[in-house]
């Protein structure tokens, strides 16, 4: 039994007569009988009562119309499916993303994506550090990432989202905190907290470099698993903390001021990143909006 045995015997059904039946699903009455017998030898049973006059629904061709409806708007409906899956309409997608600073990034593609496909499903996963994120794109354990990496894997291909710069997170209290801007020689003697070392940590780096070259190693008094927690620490006087400047507009801190630090090096890119063979037409999708909603950003 295929839709075509299924079409059949709905049309006749409803119209009670081959020939109109015949008619309206372009064919002849003899390949609709053959359609209906077949029907009838794969079911063991007699659907319809034929005469000379007249052709009837016998009790089992009754009882057979609402699952054959059934049958039918399901197929279309896996057809439909099936076609929306292919232009990317629908799907499901696993984003990633690292730290505060993409909050409010992600909730305005989540928001864009809900609106314009909303048959696309994207599934959150967080990450605390930039490098574990981009190996989950790498083994296909996430779909699309952003976050801030110094080199990716070649399997990965990446789009710049936004220009991100460094500011120092310090207690209103502080001596800098009333400052337009701070460099690292004036920090010399401050005590940092950062999150654990890790490869690729475009903060704990830029941290490094600038103070070396400032002539100082940064004196590091405590270590903490993520910015939330950092920056709960530094709201306690505990010490500074170097972190990217999206972060204060993303979320509020109290008792916390983010003083832009110069930077000769400049600005460095926030990104969002994919599997070069990824062809899922839901990623083309979400990577087109994107797009749109993040045009190419530059220094």
């Amino acid at each position: 039994m295929d839709t075509k045995h299924i079409r059949a015997f709905l049309v006749l059904a409803e119209e009670l007569h081959f020939g109109r039946a015949a008619e309206r699903l372009h064919m002849t009455q003899p390949p609709l009988s053959r359609l209906i017998r077949g029907l009838e030898s794969d079911m063991s049973a007699q659907l319809f009562e034929r005469s000379t006059r007249s052709v009837r629904l016998t009790p089992a061709g009754q009882a057979l119309v609402e699952p054959a409806r059934d049958i039918l708007m399901s197929h279309r409906l896996a057809d439909s499916a099936v076609q929306a899956a292919g232009k990317g309409e629908v799907g499901h997608l696993r984003l990633g993303f690292t730290g505060i600073a993409t909050h409010k990034l992600i909730g305005r593609l989540l928001k864009l994506v809900r609106g314009t496909h909303p048959g696309i499903h994207l599934s959150l996963q967080s990450a605390s550090f930039g490098m574990p994120a981009i190996d989950n794109v790498a083994d296909g354990s996430v779909d699309l990432v952003f976050g801030y990496w110094p080199f990716v894997p070649q399997s990965v291909d990446t789009r710049v989202v936004a220009q991100e710069s460094l500011v120092v997170a310090m207690h209103s209290e502080h001596a800098l905190a009333g400052r337009e801007s701070v460099s690292m020689s004036e920090l010399e003697g401050e005590e940092f907290i950062t999150v654990p070392p890790n490869p690729g940590s475009t903060t704990i780096e830029r941290l490094y470099e600038l103070s070396q070259a400032a002539g100082f190693n940064p004196t590091v008094i405590q270590v903490a698993p993520d910015t939330w927690t950092i920056l709960s620490l530094v709201g306690a006087e505990i010490g500074c903390s170097v972190t990217v400047a999206s972060v204060p507009k993303n979320a509020s801190f109290p008792n916390i001021a983010f003083v832009p630090l110069k930077d000769p090096k400049g600005p460095f890119p926030l990104l969002m990143a994919w599997r070069r063979d990824d062809v899922s037409p839901a990623l083309a999708e979400v990577l087109r909006l994107a797009e749109q909603l993040f045009p190419a950003a530059v220094p």
